[in-house]
């Protein structure tokens, strides 16, 4: 951690050293919700139409090759984070790397893809409090569902403003069941095949991981929905401000966290596989009715019958209620982490930055969130059921989109000092600009495909659903930045948060007239020209990137 680093974490308003790396890890894990999104999402990877067939066996490599780009952005994340333990994450970053205005769009497309997939989240955690207790009718209901999930946002808002230690114990307990679950499920799965007993009866093959015989559209329509699959992990470096060493414990968590969730995925949709099969009947994953749950649909063949079948069958009910639920928790912090940097920093009203002064919390932003997606969830539930499932794919867009952001601003805001070592080149430069091609491409890629009437399950006109709310909201944060900067222009014009990069030297302790609204520990740091000639008399400047402080040599003679 570099001297500058040290200093604002000593007086950070959040609450600081709250979280390790083991906590931090653990919140990555499950802001992912693995159960959850393994049972809403795995089916509708193998169903992805590949020629005159789906993707079928072939959904392994795709969350292998999901996990490529994720693991690349989790590298620039991890530098980034070096430089700028920031919880604005995105947002600071791509402002400090290429301005303003692209900064903004980058946190409004974290804010924006956690409001509309608290949606999902919700209306499963709804669904399953009731199908947990037997209560199917309520299940099927619509109304109850709703009624269910917005308990169950109220819920997790109130614990996320009670402070980050109380929501990192209760991860802790709930990823624990969630994991233990998904390994269980995954064995006793595999136990079946090779003795014979399983439905689908198909033996894992090395040839799953093989593209041949994938399309192009394919591979990248199946990907994105993997994309989801892995989405959240970021979570563990937008709580930075709050761990235990800001600029390191969040990067390693991220890089710690997409691994351990490529073991899990890689396990449970090959066993899932092997055991369902691909058939379009029964609870083969080809049938289109199995896809919005893979588990409820083939849960009892694999427990089997007796004690210890019905135990697991409501214990993998519980994993996937627990996991929706805990992701509606760990998709509120970084949402209103971001907003609370945005706020600090003058690029949305004030009133987001305050912090509770007994929780250390965002106050504002976390309330503000959970009501919003409270608003957001009934909306889109009274308009139709339809649109709610296009939400999903939806948010692969934006997911894309800021995380592809961030590989582009760690190469551009490294792009003078990396080339010193060849670990920087890689890590710095060539990792995340591969993670942010991939991306980019699976986003224009997918607009061409989502635009399609005929994809997803709405569609206005000659657009597909998919395409409009992916791409509309990314048009209204655009709208709404505009709106905003003739309200409050400060921000643009690049007073509360200027562009720098690692080559800048910036002055130790931030300067005496910071400008702007900030976060209570926030210092605005005022670039120092290499020749030190805008270096006030007496202080010193700072490289970021080597802690290393730096004078006039007319200074030192006087000393």
């Amino acid at each position: 951690m570099t001297a500058t680093q040290q200093e604002e974490r000593e007086s950070k308003g959040l609450r600081a050293g709250a979280i390790g790396l083991v906590g931090s890890v653990v919140v990555g894990i499950a802001s992912t919700a693995p159960a959850y999104s393994l049972a809403a999402s795995l089916g509708y990877v193998v169903i992805v139409q590949n020629g005159d067939g789906i993707v079928g066996v072939k959904a392994p490599l795709i969350m292998v090759l999901a996990f490529i780009p994720m693991y690349f952005i989790a590298v620039a994340y991890s530098e980034l984070n070096k430089a700028e333990p920031d919880c604005g994450t995105t947002f600071t970053w791509a402002a400090r790397a290429f301005g303003t205005r692209t900064g903004w769009l980058g946190g409004w497309g974290i804010i924006a893809a956690d409001v509309i997939v608290m949606a999902n989240l919700s209306q499963i955690a709804g669904s399953y409090t009731f199908a947990l207790f037997g209560f199917d009718t309520l299940a099927a209901s619509v109304f109850w569902s709703t009624v269910a999930g917005i308990i169950w946002i109220i819920v997790m808002t109130y614990i996320c403003y009670r402070g980050i230690e109380v929501s990192v114990r209760l991860q802790y307990a709930l990823l624990g069941v969630e994991i233990v679950t998904l390994v269980a499920f995954a064995l006793f799965a595999l136990v079946k095949v090779y003795s014979g007993d399983a439905p689908g009866g198909i033996k894992p093959s090395l040839s799953w991981l093989s593209p041949a015989g994938m399309s192009g559209t394919a591979i990248v329509t199946a990907t994105l929905i993997a994309v989801f699959i892995y989405w959240g992990w970021d979570t563990a470096v937008a709580t930075n401000e709050e761990s235990d060493d800001p600029a390191r414990t969040p990067g390693r968590a991220a890089v710690i966290s997409t691994v351990l969730l490529l073991l899990i995925y890689a396990l449970v949709s090959v066993a899932t596989i092997a055991f369902a099969g691909i058939s379009e009947h029964g609870i083969g994953l080809g049938n289109v009715n199995n896809a919005d749950d893979v588990f409820a649909a083939m849960g009892h063949q694999v427990f089997g019958g007796g004690a210890i079948g019905w135990i697991m069958v409501h214990l993998l009910a519980i994993c996937v209620l627990t996991s929706a639920s805990a992701s509606t928790q760990t998709t509120i912090l970084p949402t209103a982490r971001t907003s609370l940097s945005m706020a600090a920093f003058g690029a949305i009203p004030k009133r987001f930055a305050r912090i509770h002064p007994k929780y250390l919390t965002p106050s504002d932003s976390t309330l503000w969130m959970g009501g919003v997606s409270i608003i957001f969830y009934v909306g889109l539930t009274l308009i139709s059921n339809d649109i709610l499932a296009d939400t999903i794919a939806a948010v692969g867009l934006m997911i894309a989109f800021y995380y592809g952001l961030t590989g582009f601003a760690c190469v551009w805001f490294y792009r003078k000092t990396m080339w010193a070592k060849p670990r920087d080149i890689l890590m710095q430069g060539l990792l995340p600009i591969l993670g942010g091609i991939l991306l980019v491409g699976f986003f224009f890629k997918a607009c061409y495909t989502y635009a399609d009437p005929d994809y997803g399950y709405t569609s206005i006109g000659s657009i597909g659903g998919v395409f409009l709310i992916g791409v509309g909201s990314l048009l209204l944060g655009l709208v709404l930045m505009f709106v905003y900067q003739a309200m409050a222009p400060a921000y643009f014009r690049g007073e509360t948060l200027p562009k720098r990069d690692s080559g800048d030297l910036v002055l130790v302790g931030g300067g005496d007239h910071p400008v702007g609204v900030r976060l209570p520990d926030s210092r605005e740091q005022t670039v120092i020209a290499p020749d030190l000639s805008n270096l006030p008399p007496g202080q010193e400047a700072i490289d970021p990137a080597t802690g290393e402080r730096i004078h006039r040599p007319d200074d030192s003679k006087d000393d």
